[in-house]
């Protein structure tokens, strides 16, 4: 059948679940801190249950979330904590593939609030410099704009490493990014900066659209959705924490599996989960593959 690559789940609200902390505005970043060696654990329970990509918890490993907090000053330390933490889970595991997750700038879902070039470039590129060497690819993920692309993408690549470029999706209509532009209007900007496109962070229901418009550019393309209720406005305000979100009661392992199997019959390679969603979904949608005789790698 067809090889297929396997990501991991959601991070953050995985630390919340198992760590029994109260939501943050520092969100994953600060109980990877309070809680040594529990983002490795969950790691190695992705690893467990199929995903042959894992990604580093540095979503949110910016300048400006960490501005004003005990941690501003600190981010080539934290940056090396995630690090640590993904390469102990990948050599005890013996195999797989580690991502360098660079989320946006200022906020999720706030297209509005992305920096200008002069300003996104030397940041993001920071980051990805930063992972280089540890990484087997940079995941730019939750892109919510056109410019926001053209700017992280310009950032990754002088790292010479495999860029994939996830972006997020109106969760009414899956051929829209967040900034209201169309996804297609994407495609003429790669000019061979990105190895895949994605679509994440977003409803499953809004993949299948969105996997339609970047299927044309002729990379590979995988979809990763996550789980809440709906992006609320409270969750839209300045430093919001995930407890302005609800999950879904509908998207268990099961739910899950069959939205990703859409996918992959649409001609995505690349599938996972996102927010809201665990090691149980990874390990439902690993098995709905090899039983569909999908090669997973």
């Amino acid at each position: 059948m067809t090889d297929i690559t396997l990501l991991d789940g959601g991070m953050g609200q995985e630390l919340l679940r198992r760590s029994g902390d109260l939501p943050t505005n520092l969100w994953a970043t600060q109980v990877m801190l309070d809680h040594p060696g529990l983002v490795r654990d969950i790691h190695a329970d992705y690893f467990s249950a199929g995903a042959t990509v894992a990604t580093v918890n540095t979503y949110a490993v910016h300048h400006d979330r960490f501005a004003g907090t005990a941690l501003e000053g600190r981010l080539a330390e934290i940056l090396d904590r995630a690090l640590s933490e993904v390469e102990a889970a990948r050599n005890a595991h013996g195999a797989g593939r580690i991502a360098g997750a660079i989320g946006p700038l200022n906020a999720s879902y706030r297209p509005d609030l992305h920096p200008d070039p002069e300003i996104s470039v030397p940041l993001y590129a920071e980051l990805a410099h930063g992972m280089a060497a540890h990484v087997d690819l940079i995941l730019c993920e939750t892109v919510a704009s056109l410019a926001h692309a053209d700017g992280i993408l310009t950032a990754c690549a002088p790292t010479g490493l495999p860029v994939w470029l996830a972006l997020t999706v109106s969760d009414t209509d899956g051929t829209r990014l967040r900034s209201g532009e169309r996804v297609a209007d994407i495609l003429p900007m790669l000019e061979g900066r990105a190895q895949a496109l994605l679509a994440n962070c977003s409803a499953p229901e809004a993949m299948p659209a969105a996997l339609e418009a970047l299927l044309p550019a002729g990379l590979p393309v995988g979809a990763y959705a996550n789980g809440f209720e709906r992006i609320n406005e409270d969750f839209l305000k300045d430093k919001p924490t995930v407890a302005a979100l609800s999950a879904r009661r509908d998207m268990g392992p099961e739910t899950y599996a069959s939205h990703a199997m859409g996918w992959i019959g649409q001609g995505a390679t690349i599938v996972g989960g996102c927010c809201e969603t665990g090691p149980f979904h990874i390990a439902e949608l690993a098995r709905r593959l090899r039983a569909a005789g999908h090669s997973i790698v």
